[in-house]
């Protein structure tokens, strides 16, 4: 059997030696023939010219350099697409995931049969405000969104081949990595891990904020429907209070009166209006770019045993995602 450990590499200057070592470690524990895919994400520092390094004592490792930096998800899914064997082991190289959580995952999935067994945190990471901010973040998303996600979901999951297959198909241009878990369905279990605090995390709440308005408006429906309900209720309020003081006006001969309620009134239905078409243009801006049909990202170069590939983009159809 053939494994694939899939990492991306930004930063990862100071853990990626000893990632190499635990997750091959790991693979070796489990597997005849391992391999280690690390996509370069336009890493600032030298972690691509560390990752070429272990390239060069172990050509079991494969080096993806991007041509700038793409994002973590669109980078992972780069990752994925070059995946060979028919287990695919994705995590972080941070190693705040433990790769010997590798073993645990192969266990579970063979014990049951699953396609998928990824991780989830039993307690989230971090402090008060942390926490706080990551439940609100899956809160929201679980509320609005057409496909509720695991809550504390991690990177760290084993995939049997035939799902990455499933997975990498997928050719949305705007969207989270962890909506297309889920909607690629197969047969998925949870299994609860500890995520070690080793640095800050890079997700501020400006990013969580953002994350939350990308993935509502790239996957929710729901939203656009409750803007509808919203609207209905508004102008049945209107013509009802508009009634009331027409009915008042001709059995009391009371008019309506003050400037308060009347700018108050201005003010709240054009914010709302302003929202309303803020959610629509965000909408909009998605459709834009689904309709461009850029790739995910731009590879310069694949570095493989004995084959440097020339630079191409990836994520143009589903069998160039999935081939070599």
């Amino acid at each position: 059997m053939k494994l694939s450990i899939v990492s991306t590499l930004y930063r990862s200057a100071p853990s990626v030696a000893e990632f190499h070592r635990r997750a091959m470690a790991a693979g070796e524990a489990m597997a005849e023939e391992v391999e280690l895919i690390l996509v370069d994400d336009g890493s600032p520092d030298d972690s691509l010219e560390r990752a070429l390094a272990l390239r060069e004592q172990d050509p079991r490792v494969v080096v993806v350099e991007l041509s700038r930096n793409f994002g973590h998800h669109k980078a992972m899914m780069t990752g994925l697409a070059h995946a060979q064997g028919e287990l695919v082991f994705l995590i972080d190289c941070d190693l705040e995931e433990a790769p010997e959580l590798l073993g645990k995952f192969h266990a579970l999935m063979l014990a049951g049969d699953w396609d998928v067994v990824y991780g989830v945190q039993a307690i989230r990471r971090g402090g008060a405000f942390e926490r706080a901010s990551g439940a609100a973040f899956f809160s929201i998303v679980n509320v609005l969104s057409d496909q509720p996600v695991p809550r504390n979901v991690v990177t760290a999951r084993l995939m049997r081949l035939d799902y990455v297959r499933a997975l990498v198909a997928h050719q949305d241009q705007a969207f989270q990595i962890s909506h297309l878990w889920a909607i690629t369905g197969f047969r998925q279990t949870a299994m609860e891990i500890e995520k070690l605090a080793l640095s800050p995390t890079t997700y501020s709440l400006r990013r969580r904020i953002d994350m939350a308005i990308k993935h509502v408006t790239t996957t929710s429906t729901k939203l656009l429907y409750l803007i509808l309900a919203f609207g209905a209720g508004i102008c049945v309020l209107a013509v009802l209070t508009t009634g009331f003081f027409i009915i008042r006006y001709l059995t009391h001969g009371v008019g309506v009166g003050g400037w308060t309620s009347l700018i108050v009134s201005v003010w709240f239905f054009g914010g709302t209006t302003v929202l309303i078409l803020g959610i629509l243009g965000i909408y909009i801006a998605n459709i834009l770019a689904e309709t461009k049909h850029r790739p995910y990202t731009v590879i310069r170069r694949v570095y493989r045993p004995q084959i440097e590939a020339r630079p191409r983009a990836t994520a143009l159809s589903a069998s160039e995602r999935v081939g070599p």
